[in-house]
């Protein structure tokens, strides 16, 4: 996974407070993030991705773009770039959550 990714993830991690889940992002062959965001200060963790409550696969590109505010989640998931494994409930809260 591409540092700059993980950084941008860790510097959003506090708007995250509240969601009360554990959420992957998949990139496929470049690694995945896992944020757990169910204690009083989310952080990333080491989690296992299939224990997600929430799965969002995205490329590393579209994943750098959405963190920027460069692709809108809900364009993406509409235009097969962004799919969504588990709770859609949990992935529009992370939407609201990260606009």
């Amino acid at each position: 996974m591409d540092n700059s990714i993980l950084e941008a993830v860790e510097a959003r991690l506090p708007q995250l407070r509240g969601l009360n889940a554990v959420i992957a992002f998949d990139c496929g062959d470049d690694g995945s993030i896992v944020v757990d965001a169910t204690g009083p200060s989310p952080e990333i963790s080491d989690d296992d991705v299939a224990d997600a409550d929430c799965i969002l696969k995205i490329s590393q590109a579209n994943l750098q773009k959405l963190i920027t505010g460069k692709l809108d989640p809900m364009l993406a998931f509409t235009m097969g770039k962004l799919k969504v494994k588990g709770s859609m409930g949990i992935a529009a809260k992370l939407s609201s959550m990260l606009n």
